[in-house]
């Protein structure tokens, strides 16, 4: 993987959510926030600068960086605890409370996968750390899991290889997403529908089979 371009683990967690997302931040270069967005980033500067502490007898390094070239993957984890053993445990700061969200899943995954590379250890868990309930959801890293980024990061440099962004959604994710008034997803829908019925309208008939 040493001669392709890394993928953001970030982008698997947009691609996870809303691949038409993840093609307007990492294709179009476009991003806009809201008031999740913004929650969110300030939530995050709490875990962003790099420490050094320990905790119930873990060592608890933040803003740690991540690769794996194995995969063609960078990024940063919010923290990592390392066990007792050297064994590291990721840990993602989410904004909202606590919740389960298979884009957020996916994304610890993936910085697992770079831990394991780093480090030569397995990385069987890790968690989300929801700032709204202030509780963790343990998620275990399991194979589907771990199939699912492999999935996904062929799924992303399609994309990337095909510089064109994938068909709006239209549906209940749009409603709180930060990129909507760029994405339009209501008008690409509606002019979808019509295309659908132009085409259906204007098909030629099938000849009778007794002429």
């Amino acid at each position: 993987m040493a001669d392709i371009e890394p993928i953001a683990i970030s982008a698997l967690n947009q691609y996870a959510y809303c691949p038409r997302r993840c093609g307007l931040i990492f294709v179009e270069g476009d991003f806009e926030d809201n008031l999740h967005t913004v929650r969110g980033r300030v939530e995050h500067k709490r875990v962003d600068a790099v420490r050094h502490e320990t905790a119930e007898g873990r060592r608890v390094e933040t803003a740690l960086p991540l690769w794996c070239d194995r995969l063609g993957l960078v990024g940063k984890a919010d923290a990592v605890e390392f066990l007792a053993d050297g064994t590291p445990y990721p840990v993602e700061y989410k904004h909202g409370a606590r919740k389960k969200w298979p884009n957020d899943d996916l994304q610890l995954a993936a910085q697992a996968l770079c831990l394991e590379e780093m480090t030569g250890r397995t990385v069987a868990g890790g968690a989300i750390f929801h700032h709204g309930s202030r509780r963790r959801r343990e998620v275990a890293i399991t194979q589907e899991l771990r199939e699912k980024v492999d999935e996904v990061l062929t799924a992303i440099r399609a994309m990337l290889e095909s510089g064109s962004l994938p068909p709006a959604v239209n549906d209940a994710r749009c409603r709180e997403c930060s990129l909507k008034e760029i994405c339009q997803p209501e008008a690409l829908a509606a002019t979808a529908k019509r295309q659908r019925l132009h085409e259906a309208l204007f098909q030629p008939e099938e000849p009778c089979a007794n002429s």
